[in-house]
């Protein structure tokens, strides 16, 4: 039988192990983690304990400290290309990470990566960044597919998180003529699936005794709504859907989305930040501040998307070895 545990990974950029759920539940295996903010360590570590997050600049990672792996996995930091940022891309030293995993990709030679980053990466600089991303990847010896995928409608999750993909494999290998990404699905959940129930909900998070209060009553919060303070006005998201989830959610605990239920108007706890992006209930938050665990979700990635892409990736490395399994069964039969 085809061992689908075969393939191990390493995790790069890790945060709090969004991609790497969403790569073991389609059968792969983690070898490596690496992150390079402390804090992320408290939440990675306490709900992983093989292959614990390595907190590292990974620009002093040396390539001969890694363990062999099969398949690179990461979300290289986002700041630098988001529409959110200051879009200086390769100016940036957090866009320049990116070839340090064309660094760790050009020793190693994997059989191939995924790579996430903002929707705005593809048309970051006039398209000119990107095509630095394909030219070198390709100059390494890898084919790569792309595409932008929406969490609510790949993901079945209620947030509007529009996300580059990049699948690579190594073009001796000629699986990318196999791959292709996940097609849309329908979305059944709204924001009232990933609410948490009233009762159990510190008052902290609700704004009925703050200042803020007597901005926000001015407007008709409903029950099933997303809203966003915008530092002078509210905004009104209609769809049943959240918007996406940020980093800097955590900036003093400000600009995380407000819904109403049936004691008032208040934020997202951090464990609905959570499950909008598709961490399980069973996945343990730390006992650290929420302004931490803010950055951390929005930071993180769609987990329901990420496992579809690795399904996906698993079925092009299970038809090859499948076949490879049947040449020698064949081959021993004769």
């Amino acid at each position: 039988m085809v061992d689908i545990k075969k393939y191990k990974t390493i995790d790069l950029f890790a945060g709090v192990g969004g991609v790497r759920i969403g790569f073991e539940k389609a059968g792969f295996c983690t070898i490596f983690a690496n992150d390079f903010e402390p804090k992320c360590k408290d939440t990675y570590d306490l709900n992983f304990k093989e292959a614990t997050l390595t907190v590292e600049d990974i620009r002093k990672i040396k390539v001969s400290d890694l363990p062999q792996f099969d398949f690179l996995l990461g979300g290289f930091p986002c700041q630098a290309f988001s529409v959110a940022g200051y879009r200086r891309g390769f100016k940036d030293e957090r866009g320049n990470l990116f070839f340090d995993v064309a660094r760790i990709i050009d020793a190693r030679k994997p059989v191939g990566f995924l790579l996430e980053n903002v929707k705005n990466l593809h048309n970051h600089n006039n398209g000119d960044t990107f095509k630095v991303i394909s030219k070198t990847l390709d100059e390494l010896g890898y084919d790569i597919k792309f595409k932008i995928l929406n969490s609510m409608n790949y993901g079945n999750v209620p947030q509007n998180r529009e996300r580059i993909y990049i699948v690579g494999f190594r073009k001796d290998t000629k699986y990318i003529n196999n791959f292709e990404f996940p097609e849309e699905i329908e979305r059944c959940k709204t924001i009232l699936d990933i609410l948490e129930n009233p009762d159990s909900i510190d008052q902290k998070y609700y704004y009925n005794d703050k200042p803020l209060f007597d901005k926000l009553k001015k407007y008709d919060f409903k029950i099933g709504d997303v809203y966003q303070w915008r530092r002078q006005y509210v905004r009104h998201n209609k769809s049943g859907v959240c918007p996406t989830l940020t980093a800097n959610m955590g900036t003093g605990g400000h600009n995380v989305p407000l819904v109403r239920d049936s004691r008032g108007i208040r934020k997202l706890t951090p464990r609905e930040c959570a499950r909008l992006q598709g961490f399980p209930d069973s996945y343990q938050l730390p006992n650290i501040s929420d302004s931490h665990l803010y950055k951390q979700f929005g930071n993180s990635v769609s987990i329901p998307v990420i496992e579809r892409i690795a399904q996906n990736i698993q079925k092009v490395l299970n038809q090859k070895l499948k076949r490879a399994e049947r040449t020698e069964i064949y081959s021993a039969v004769i």
